[in-house]
């Protein structure tokens, strides 16, 4: 995909916005993993706290050993609970599961942080949620947990969290939980927190449908952020003659999910 700018061309990639499954696996081997957690049939507590990789954030279920949340981690619980009674007898990988962790988790995510939509689509927090083992969903488990991580998709690493991450977006968010890259153009750029150099920021995001609409196609999507983002970024930057912009359009996948954003960013000199 192609973000044009006023007097320069930036190249960007698709982002994806949702982690649709997260967790250590049910290897007990690992000193990280709590054995009577990798097969627990039991809705998992909420408030706890773990030292969360993204290598974690790649699998369907998660047993880490939950450590003291005043002592370094890098995900948080923020919400669990019973699937509802439709997915009794769902199979284990339903793409259904999917648009309903999204659904569930990105509301009680932004309630958590005390954002909107917009304000954690352009922080360097995301979810991630959990379902129980193959095992247990095979006895009957149904249930969800929903984890904020310190990162995202393209994260390598998560960055620590404060003691409890609830109502960290409130007011101003302090440039460490806002994201920003690094690079000569926004796609394939490293993506840091704004408190780190960097070339770009995240600094609106455009809704281009409305929740019950059907996808209108990428092309539609894509003019329609170009435009939007042009005139955002501009007014944001105090509508200067010459000014460099770019823009993150998402595809069918994540409308499906429930995503109907895109992403602003400028680019900046600090």
């Amino acid at each position: 995909m192609t973000a044009v700018t006023r007097r320069l061309a930036a190249m960007l990639g698709v982002a994806t916005l949702v982690l649709l499954a997260s967790g250590c696996g049910g290897d007990e081997s690992d000193t990280r993993v709590d054995p009577d957690l990798v097969d627990s049939t039991e809705v998992p507590d909420n408030g706890l706290c773990r030292m969360l990789t993204p290598d974690d954030v790649a699998q369907p279920t998660n047993a880490t050993r939950t450590v003291d949340c005043a002592e370094k981690h890098t995900a948080e619980t923020y919400a669990t609970g019973e699937l509802p009674g439709r997915f009794a007898e769902a199979d284990y990988d339903d793409p259904e599961l999917s648009a309903y962790a999204y659904e569930t988790c990105s509301a009680a995510f932004e309630e958590f942080l005390g954002a909107d939509e917009s304000l954690v689509m352009r922080s360097v927090l995301s979810w991630a949620w959990f379902r129980p083992s193959e095992k247990a969903w095979d006895d009957g488990a149904r249930w969800y947990r929903c984890d904020v991580v310190g990162g995202g998709e393209q994260s390598k690493e998560y960055v620590a969290l404060p003691k409890t991450a609830k109502g960290l977006m409130l007011g101003k968010p302090k440039d460490d939980w806002m994201v920003c890259a690094d690079g000569p153009s926004v796609a394939g750029s490293v993506k840091v927190p704004c408190s780190r150099p960097h070339t770009w920021r995240a600094v609106t995001t455009i809704k281009v449908g409305a929740d019950s609409d059907p996808y209108p196609g990428d092309r539609l999507v894509e003019v329609k952020s170009r435009d939007f983002c042009s005139r955002s970024v501009g007014g944001w930057l105090g509508y200067p003659d010459d000014y460099d912009f770019a823009y993150t359009w998402f595809h069918q996948a994540e409308w499906d999910a429930g995503n109907r954003r895109s992403i602003c960013w400028a680019r900046t000199r600090k």
